[in-house]
């Protein structure tokens, strides 16, 4: 039993010293080579592992982040995913598995349009612009899929201590959105009645596509099969129970999942509560959520340990936000491109420095304007953050004056 195990040992400190030297720019084909002779096949499971080690021996995140790709390429063909096991329909894992299906079919489809551009086999330039207009837009729709990953799945794997493969994934979703934003944006610049114009988008496109199938390799070959042998069955059912909130992705799961073991009754039965009194008034839990719900802004509180606590649900939701977030460290809420402006934050206000932040930006055309709070004790202590956001773009074409009234 030892020997099995020094020798699983062994297999893995290759693998890291196989990955080092990719970064130490060694030729990937010699390296992919030595792997296949030296290793055969490695586990999924080691994968993961030897990553998140290099990470926390130094290797910088963005190193890993920059070379994500080359580690999957080298690694086609070597990973064993024999033995992990089967996600049933309606399992947040088998859904993401039926979406995987969906992109690949959008992807290969846009393969055929790619070599039809290639080889000139064009007769009607206005019909090829509608098909790739509507195969990207399509696959578009894969920011759902990653959403659910970032806020539902990630924090479970941040609970079991992995928290540099989900970093990573998620700026190269991040990288992916970009990729496919760009090819949607230099479609819609071209009138589409010379195959001259498509030849020059033609390498934007493929990095979009080509990014989209990289993902659903790491997913089928690590990430899935990993998280199948590190959450339960009550993990998995909060994450179920919070999918609808996100949405999905060219897939519509139709299957009720009832996991094994796990007690299903519904969660949001309410138990007597008193009122709860404060020193300017008093309302019932019932009227307070009521409230919060119907401002016209989303509420995120972190406490003074970073760690997210509340968040309210209106029903015009500006960013995503769902439970999964609570008890989580906000650092991890964010994309990695902005983490660092969220710890300046955090710092600025928990020494007293600061107290508040402002920001604007445009989201889907809409002008959406975010402030951060600290809030304070009577003696000045930090205790906390608190985000606000709002849609203001119908309110920035407000002029003159409204007195009399009239509902909207």
């Amino acid at each position: 039993m030892s020997e099995l195990l020094d020798e699983k040992i062994k297999k893995r400190e290759l693998l890291k010293h196989m990955i080092k030297s990719l970064h130490e720019k060694e030729a990937p084909e010699a390296v992919k080579k030595q792997l296949q002779k030296l290793l055969g096949s490695v586990p999924y499971g080691d994968v993961v592992k030897v990553e998140q080690e290099l990470i926390a021996e130094g290797l910088p995140q963005e190193e890993i982040i920059k070379l994500c790709d080359l580690h999957t390429e080298v690694l086609k063909g070597s990973i064993d995913t024999e033995g992990a096991d089967k996600a049933p329909p309606g399992h947040p894992v088998h859904t993401f598995q039926q979406e995987n299906l969906a992109l690949s079919w959008e992807v290969s489809s846009l393969e055929k349009l790619y070599k039809k551009i290639e080889e000139k086999d064009v007769k009607d330039f206005g019909e090829l612009l509608n098909d790739l207009k509507q195969r990207f837009n399509s696959i578009y729709d894969v920011d759902k899929h990653y959403r659910r990953k970032e806020n539902l799945l990630f924090p479970f794997l941040e609970k079991h201590d992995i928290t540099g493969p989900p970093k990573v994934m998620w700026a190269k979703h991040d990288e992916t959105r970009e990729y496919i934003k760009d090819a949607l944006k230099k479609l819609s610049e071209i009138s589409g009645n010379n195959i001259s114009d498509f030849t020059g988008i033609l390498d934007a496109m493929k990095k979009a596509s080509e990014s989209v199938s990289e993902m659903i390799y790491k997913e089928e070959n690590i990430l899935l099969p990993m998280c199948m042998d590190t959450l339960d069955n009550s993990e998995w059912y909060e994450i179920y129970k919070q999918e609808d909130e996100i949405g999905y992705c060219l897939f519509d799961p139709a299957d009720k999942w009832i996991p094994q073991g796990v007690d299903v009754k519904d969660d949001e039965a309410e138990t007597a509560a008193g009122q709860i009194v404060l020193p300017s008034g008093s309302f019932s839990k019932k009227e307070l959520m009521l409230i919060l719900n119907t401002l016209p802004v989303d509420i995120t509180f972190v406490d003074k340990h970073d760690t997210v606590r509340y968040f309210t649900q209106g029903r015009e939701r500006i960013f995503d936000r769902n439970r999964a977030i609570i008890g989580r460290k906000v650092q991890f809420c964010h994309p990695p491109s902005s983490v660092d402006t969220v710890e300046r934050i955090l710092k600025d206000f928990r020494s007293g420095k600061q107290n508040s932040a402002k920001f604007w930006i445009t989201v889907n055309e809409r002008f959406i304007y975010i402030e951060y709070f600290a809030l304070r004790d009577e003696d000045g202590n930090y205790e906390g953050t608190i985000e606000v956001s709002q849609d203001l773009t119908e309110k920035r074409k407000l002029t003159s004056e409204r007195r009399l009234l009239n509902y909207d």
